[in-house]
């Protein structure tokens, strides 16, 4: 027998022997309801939100819907998020993937030094940083080349090519250029790979007038910040295999648009690409440089 189909005098003596009222067992029946009905609310605002962030976390979660819980009255902290999270399997877990070489360094092409060592950006289109990642097209591979703006995590240029040939960087770079017109004498920084050392690609560079740069060796902290934008695309954004080059395409023109204007970024004090694009000076950051973290981590010699 439920407890709604007791007779009110039964119910009054049952709660009598329990030691509290019966207006104290409707309050607490109406307190139930009302934490089943915020908990089914918020689960449904997650899932709104992944519709477009497929993998965003749970502290970029709990600020984005900072609104949202203000309107219906409720308040939630980050662990009690995590747990509801994961009680009904929405944590996100990383994904492994077997990937194809994207890099090949062993050419007769000019390598620069690496000019960024140390830089810490203080305004957009001062520093660029360009990679090239691998998105799986059916059996196959397509090749997506990005340019980032190291100060505001912006995506300035892409460009998906069916092969890994210079075509794909340089109209990613003409992209980017196009984009920001008041682009000149920044530093262009990138890894040693053919596409980026090549004459058609190194010609547009020096004829506007930027600073080249590349990696040293093979360690991806060297041009960490590309890394990372890479990472985020795939993990959060893009599906991990697409049936056509141009469904591929596609998701990749939405997915970039949804990184710039609504990603909240912790290395640009949790706002997006596009907020941090139009400022200057320090940005503060919840971690320290990429390159700091490195030569923190060497041992000292001497």
């Amino acid at each position: 027998m439920r407890v709604e189909q007791v007779e009110p005098r039964t119910l009054a003596q049952l709660c009598s022997l329990l030691g509290y009222s019966r207006q104290s067992y409707y309050q607490g029946n109406q307190e139930s309801e009302k934490h089943v009905l915020g908990t089914e609310l918020v689960i449904q605002e997650v899932l709104r939100i992944r519709q477009s962030q497929k993998r965003v976390g749970t502290r970029k979660l709990l600020k984005m819907m900072h609104e949202f819980l203000g309107h219906h009255g409720m308040e939630i902290g980050r662990d009690t998020l995590f747990d509801l999270l994961r009680e009904n399997g929405l944590l996100i877990r990383k994904r492994k993937r077997t990937k194809p070489l994207t890099t090949w360094s062993r050419h007769w092409f000019r390598k620069y030094p690496n000019l960024i060592e140390g830089l810490i950006p203080r305004r957009p289109n001062q520093l660029w940083v360009s990679d090239i990642t691998y998105i799986v097209v059916g059996d196959d591979f397509a090749y997506l080349s990005l340019i980032t703006d190291a100060y505001s995590r912006k995506i300035v240029g892409f460009y998906l090519s069916e092969n890994l040939s210079a075509k794909g960087c340089v109209n990613a770079l003409k992209m980017a250029l196009q984009n920001n017109l008041n682009a000149k004498k920044l530093i262009h920084h990138s890894d040693r790979g053919c596409q980026y050392c090549c004459g058609d690609y190194v010609g547009i560079l020096k004829k506007n007038h930027m600073r080249i740069s590349m990696t040293q060796s093979g360690d991806p902290l060297e041009n960490a910040i590309a890394e990372r934008v890479n990472g985020i695309l795939k993990e959060e954004l893009l599906e991990s295999n697409y049936n056509t080059f141009q469904a591929a395409q596609k998701s990749i023109a939405t997915a970039i648009i949804t990184y710039n204007y609504q990603r909240l970024h912790l290395s640009i004090d949790m706002l997006t690409p596009a907020q941090a694009h139009h400022l200057e000076g320090e940005i503060k950051k919840h971690w320290k440089n990429y390159y700091l973290k490195r030569r923190e981590a060497l041992p000292m010699t001497g």
